[in-house]
């Protein structure tokens, strides 16, 4: 055996010891939970308390609830990090106009128990919806919680949804950050969003930033052209995917009023 083709089986031995670890450890790389725990609601939000409802495996989640004299109630699925309290600055800008608004937690973050995957975090956006009750609702997901909720709207659908910076599907988003790596081929996880708006007919806000470097406007913009129902888009000009404009700017909170107006005005 000569030493190129040492080497060679060297080089694709390595390659294929690292996708090995990709592949096994790739959920440690899409779920960044903050799990410690987290202060009282209402220490964060005034009027805020905490709640809990119960996952169809049997999962105890807490949750913060802003009460609100609105007639729309925002759920609200954050995105892959985090956890309820870093949504908290969206929430009591929500509340000063007067919406309710539920800040949901997955498991695994913000104290909950269990381990997130794609199928946990859709039974529990759906314990969520549950706990919302009859409620006009508006579904609000971040990033990773547009897919949350798309998938939740096939089965409840809401009266109206804001997506902050969605992506097409997760490898999308995946390829443009590891443009090295064969993520389509790697993923466990899938989290469409085309496929499933494309079925939706409540209506939809799509907000992104066009600096997002995570979530590239191009994908969010595909998203708003795939819905099936009427569709508005919300261009933030020079915004990150972590800018705090992209959480709670006047924009964000802008699109979230203006549609839950419609939707009062509607019933």
């Amino acid at each position: 055996m000569t030493t190129v083709t040492r080497t060679a089986l060297v080089i694709v031995a390595v390659l294929l010891l690292l996708l090995g670890l990709l592949w096994v450890f790739q959920r440690n790389l899409i779920y960044l939970p903050d799990g410690g725990p987290v202060p009282p609601a209402a220490e964060v939000i005034p009027g805020a308390r905490d709640v809990s409802f119960t996952t169809g495996d049997g999962l105890r989640l807490a949750a913060w609830y802003v009460p609100g004299d609105h007639d729309v109630t925002v759920l609200v699925a954050g995105g892959n990090a985090g956890n309820r309290e870093h949504r908290a600055p969206l929430a009591a800008a929500l509340a000063r106009h007067g919406l309710p608004v539920l800040l949901m937690d997955y498991r695994g973050y913000g104290g909950n128990p269990g381990s997130p995957t794609e199928e946990g975090l859709h039974l529990d956006v759906r314990a969520a919806r549950e706990f919302v009750g009859d409620t006009p609702v508006i579904y609000f997901g971040e990033s990773l919680g547009a897919a949350v909720v798309t998938r939740l709207a096939l089965e409840r659908p809401p009266d109206g949804m804001v997506l902050r910076s969605p992506f097409t599907d997760l490898a999308a988003a995946g390829q443009a950050n590891y443009p090295f790596l064969p993520v389509r081929l790697l993923l466990r996880d899938r989290f469409p969003v085309t496929e499933g708006i494309a079925a939706v007919r409540a209506p939809a806000v799509v907000v992104y930033g066009t600096r997002d470097t995570i979530v590239p406007a191009h994908l969010s913009e595909a998203v708003a052209a795939a819905a099936g129902g009427p569709v508005t888009t919300v261009e933030i000009a020079g915004a990150g995917h972590n800018d705090l404009t992209m959480l709670a700017g006047p924009e964000v909170v802008g699109a979230v009023v203006e549609l839950a107006g419609r939707i009062r005005d509607a019933h």
